[in-house]
């Protein structure tokens, strides 16, 4: 699941591995996310999120399950673009494009996210776990196992997206994208 919205998201800064508070928005967003878990009856188990606090934030908006947090479910690190204004991003795909700035390249990026992921799912007892992470990681990991799934989304993921995987026989399914309504929020 990706976090509610940021100051950052709200200003339209680049925001990787540095941080922004949620906004009142964000805040419900999450809310909202946590009532479809409660409305669906998915009995949340067990919980991780990134280390940045607008991952745990969304978590504990959503449930009061003690969580892990991982570094490995970080956003990009776009080194030296960290806070300055989105119209400087290259266009899509990324690639390599941040690495001369401090940043991660995008292979390296998408396998720590889906090795970050694999780890703890293999070692999971539980069935329904909850992991907040990142726009552009729940993304990379989404391409890392496109090869299962035949749910994909062109489109960016917007704050507080679910996006439900089954795991089984070490291999990661894409079955659904959840995108809450947020628009009659103020």
């Amino acid at each position: 699941m990706r976090h509610g919205q940021t100051l950052f998201n709200q200003l339209h800064k680049i925001q990787g591995w540095c941080d922004a508070p949620l906004t009142e928005l964000g805040i419900k967003q999450a809310q909202i996310a946590g009532h479809y878990f409660k409305e669906n009856q998915i009995e949340l188990q067990s919980a991780y999120c990134s280390t940045s606090e607008r991952a745990s934030d969304t978590l504990e908006q959503i449930t009061d399950l003690p969580y892990i947090r991982l570094k490995g479910l970080k956003e990009w690190n776009f080194g030296r673009f960290e806070g300055e204004p989105e119209f400087l991003n290259p266009a899509l795909p990324y690639g390599d494009f941040f690495v001369p700035f401090g940043g991660e390249a995008e292979m390296a990026f998408r396998e720590r996210v889906a090795q970050s992921i694999f780890e703890f799912m293999s070692n999971e007892t539980h069935e329904t776990i909850l992991a907040v992470s990142h726009g552009a990681a729940c993304r990379q990991f989404m391409r890392y196992w496109a090869h299962t799934s035949e749910v994909d989304q062109k489109n960016p993921l917007g704050n507080c997206c679910v996006l439900k995987f089954e795991f089984d026989e070490n291999e990661f399914r894409l079955i659904e994208i959840i995108n809450h309504d947020f628009s009659l929020i103020t």
